[in-house]
Parts: C-alpha cells; structure tokens; sequence
C-alpha cells in the first residue's frame, strides 16, 4: 500500500489554500490546514475526505510560530512531503501613497513567510531525498504593474526565491513551483491593505475575471502534479507573460496607459 502523502498548506482557512485542501485530500494525502486560528482550519479539515488531516493554528509573520508549527509536523508526521507556502495579505497603491509600515508588512507576510516555511521544511526534504515546495505568488510578480506597488513587489520576490530555490535542489529530488495566478474571485480584497481606489478597481477586475476559484485551483494542482515550475492558471495571463517578454515596449506602452488610467488623469 502507498504511504499518504503530508501535505501542509498555509493560509488553509478559504480560497485557493481551502480549495487546494479539497484536492489534494481526495487524492488520498493527509493535510494539514493552517491558518491564523484554529476555527478557520478547522473549518477547511472537516470539509476533507479521508482521515489524518490537521487544523492548526499559526502566523505565518512570526518566525516563531512557524518553528512551533515545524515541531508539530515532526511530532505528529516525521515530515513533509509537500510544502504549499500559500497565505499572504493583498495591498494595492503608488509608490508616494506607501509608508515603511506597509512595506515592512507586506514583504514580512507575502515574503518572508515563503522563506520562513522553506527554513523550516527543506531540510528534512533534503534529508529524505524527495518533496515539493509550491509558493503561492501572483501575477503581480511577473508584470510589473503599476498601482500595486508593495504587493507586485513581495511576488516578484517570491518568484525570484522559487527560481533560485529550483535551482539549487533540483537534482537533489526536490520539486519547486510557483503559483502566478492574476485577479478570480476570492476574499484576498476584504483583507487588503493601501489605496481604496486600487482595491475598487481590484475588484471590477475579479468580478470580470473568466476564471473561477475551481478552475484555477484545478489547473493549479494539475500543474503542480506534473511538477511544472511556472504555473499561470488564469486565462488570460499566459499570452501577456508572452508579450510583456517578446514585445516588452508595446507591453511597457500597455502599462503606462494603465498607470494614467490609475491616475485618473
């Protein structure tokens, strides 16, 4: 009989990290949930096939709590065998309009977070010769957008992390990936943080978006189950991935129309 599959995700409570769960439960795999209480994973355990699955509780800011969470897992697991670095905060506005606050939370908890959990997990996927980091990041990371200045940044960051990261375990049987989903209709927005004006646009954008939280969550662990690197699971994104890397002025002319536009002037 195969062994089940460990599978921690964080930010577990709802959205992508909740659909994930799903999936990844009626595979067969154990779960744990993990969000910032023990009721918002426990909601998401309950809804799994299957038994073994855990709700706990943790900030994924906090390097403390994440090394508490790390001594959980090998108590009650021995380990990982696949890491989902998923939770993070939205935040949205122009360079003038950040503050250092902003900066220092975004980049702590959409950046620092996937450092935090692949300090924590990869050495005993090291150890064991096998495993799978995916690191939830975004669109954002790969345009270079304007208007979404702390949060383009932390995904851009968190892509730059998961290449290299790729890179260095790759042929010691670690698989890596990164999630670059654009805008679907979650609750990252109720959260976000930074310009109302780029929250409501924001949300135009979702609520226009072809792609739904199951579709993209079914192309996103139909990738991550083929061990892709580069998972862009909304539609419309692939082709401008292209264009921004074969036709970068026309894409750069594209992002200052968006910039004026975000302007209102």
């Amino acid at each position: 009989m195969t062994e089940q599959r460990r599978v921690l995700i964080t930010g577990a409570g709802s959205g992508l990290g909740q659909a994930l769960a799903r999936r990844y439960a009626h595979r067969g795999a154990r779960v744990a949930c993990v969000d910032l209480t023990v009721a918002r994973s426990e909601a998401t355990r309950v809804q799994l096939p299957g038994s073994g699955h855990l709700a706990l509780a943790a900030d994924v800011g906090s390097d403390e709590e994440m090394a508490g969470l790390r001594t959980v897992i090998e108590r009650d697991w021995g380990g990982l065998d696949v890491l989902v670095n998923n939770a993070g905060i939205a935040s949205g506005g122009a360079m003038v309009e950040t503050t250092m606050a902003e900066w220092q939370q975004v980049l702590n908890v959409d950046l620092l977070s996937v450092v935090r959990g692949c300090r924590m997990f990869l050495p005993g996927m090291l150890a064991a010769g096998s495993g799978q980091i995916l690191s939830t990041a975004s669109f954002a990371g790969l345009a270079g957008a304007p208007g979404a200045m702390t949060y383009g940044v932390a995904k851009a960051g968190v892509v730059a992390l998961s290449e290299q990261l790729r890179a260095e375990v790759e042929r010691r049987g670690i698989k890596v990936g990164v999630i670059c989903p654009s805008f679907f209709r979650t609750n990252l927005i109720d959260t976000a943080i930074g310009s109302d004006k780029v929250k409501t646009l924001a949300l135009k954008m979702m609520d226009s978006s072809p792609d739904s939280l199951d579709s993209v969550a079914d192309a996103v662990f139909a990738a991550a189950e083929r061990g892709d690197f580069m998972i862009i699971p909304t539609r419309r994104e692939p082709m401008r991935w292209r264009i921004k890397r074969w036709f970068p002025e026309f894409y750069f002319r594209r992002l200052v129309k968006m910039s004026t536009l975000l302007r209102g002037t």
